[in-house]
């Protein structure tokens, strides 16, 4: 029942965005997705990782057939898009293999078979239809928010010490080789979620069920969640409010050498196509993720997510993508909603309110203060800069404290209860 409600109440938003999306001349998710069929898909990189994701429900065998499968359909359509002169792009294979898994889930397999497999599919669906929707959600936020809310962000900022400045400038100094390295690191997040996420789902086909709570829940309701805060909060970022990349609609190029003036804030108006999607840092939030559930794998995994959650900062902020202001927001996203799943996957609801609900509520006054306090945060920065950085630690320290005591409880139920001797049995004569 839960998975069908969830799956009608995703059925009915994808409808409602693909409405909303031709209103505004704007392609739906449902439609890029339809065209990726038969043409170049947009990501060829998501197309397989939902596929390693599908993977997890087959054995070895099935597995070698699904990816030689996928590697094959994509020699075809490489052939025949170069013949016809088209686009030509990796990853129609790995759709097609996995609504080929779908057809056989429904016509071939019963019973938990047909149900374990089309979690598989569901999941793989579900990772691409994300980014599809979240690419919806940024071409909506540009043509249904004309004017953004950077002066606000960047008074607030002023609190933190101006930290994209200060990122900018370090990056610069990097050399390309920095450059490089963090902007790898940004484009390939993706990758590094799908190697988390296969190590939490290892053992599904052995044991023929998903654990309660894994990366990839988070990843997708920070996907759901996170764009609509956008509407709400449109910002575009300092390098296009304050950089070169804003062209006439910047203030003017002072990112990252000179920080804006801060006077009274006023929202200003900018271009139709820039996505308005630094409120939060949606890259921060899943880097954020990544960290949280690399932390129960091996060293080398350990190891990896504290370098992609330190890079991705660095990037995000380097690069004047967001504000320091976005990055707090990022995380206390992020505890919030990774908090309210684990609760739902132990069963711990009351507690799970109570922690979520703090971490919705901290989330709410850090925008509202970046709206309705931004001049007194930029006035007063030794004030209200350590009370931000207090605020978020918080939300930190309550997450870990809850998440521990749930770990001990789960530890104490699992030992056993020592079973009492049997009396040893008088030997025949």
């Amino acid at each position: 029942m839960l998975w069908a409600a969830l799956g009608v109440v995703g059925l009915g938003f994808l409808v409602a965005l693909e409405i909303a999306a031709h209103r505004y001349g704007v392609p739906g998710p449902i439609t890029i997705q339809t065209r990726e069929v038969i043409f170049a898909p947009q990501s060829g990189t998501v197309l397989y990782a939902g596929l390693a994701l599908l993977l997890v429900v087959l054995t070895w065998r099935q597995r070698f057939i699904a990816v030689g499968a996928a590697i094959g359909i994509d020699l075809v359509f490489w052939l025949v898009r170069r013949a016809v002169d088209a686009e030509s792009m990796f990853g129609s294979g790995a759709l097609w293999v996995t609504l080929a898994c779908a057809v056989i889930a429904v016509t071939r397999r019963s019973g938990r078979e047909r149900l374990l497999l089309l979690k598989g599919v569901g999941l793989a669906l579900l990772l691409v239809a994300g980014r599809k929707t979240g690419y919806t959600w940024l071409m909506l936020t540009s043509r249904t928010r004309p004017t953004v809310l950077d002066p606000y962000v960047a008074a607030a900022d002023r609190a933190l010490g101006d930290p994209s400045w200060v990122a900018g400038r370090i990056v610069e100094a990097t050399g390309t080789v920095g450059f490089h390295v963090l902007e790898w690191v940004y484009i390939q997040l993706p990758v590094m979620a799908v190697a988390v996420a296969l190590y939490q789902l290892r053992d599904v086909a052995a044991e023929r069920r998903f654990p309660r709570h894994h990366l990839v829940r988070t990843f997708l309701v920070i996907g759901l969640l996170g764009p609509g805060i956008y509407m709400l909060f449109p910002v575009v970022g300092p390098i296009f409010a304050y950089g070169a990349d804003g062209g006439q609609w910047a203030v003017a190029a002072l990112w990252p050498d000179t920080p804006p003036q801060v006077g009274a804030p006023q929202a200003m108006l900018f271009d139709g196509k820039t996505p308005r999607n630094c409120m939060p840092s949606l890259h921060t939030a899943w880097a954020t993720a990544i960290f949280i559930h690399s932390r129960r794998g091996p060293r080398a995994l350990r190891w990896a997510g504290t370098f992609w959650l330190v890079a991705t900062l660095g990037a995000t902020l380097g690069f004047g993508y967001h504000y320091g202001a976005d990055i707090l927001a990022g995380v206390v996203f992020t505890l919030t909603i990774e908090m309210a799943l684990r609760a739902q996957a132990r069963g711990a609801y009351r507690e799970g309110i109570r922690a979520a609900g703090y971490g919705a509520a901290v989330f709410a006054a850090l925008l509202l203060s970046y709206r309705f306090l931004a001049a007194e945060m930029a006035a007063h920065p030794w004030v209200y800069g350590p009370l931000l950085l207090t605020v978020t630690a918080s939300v930190i320290v309550g997450y870990v404290r809850t998440t521990r005591r749930w770990e001990r409880r789960a530890e104490a139920a699992s030992v056993r209860v020592p079973q009492p001797r049997r009396e040893a049995q008088p030997e025949r004569v």
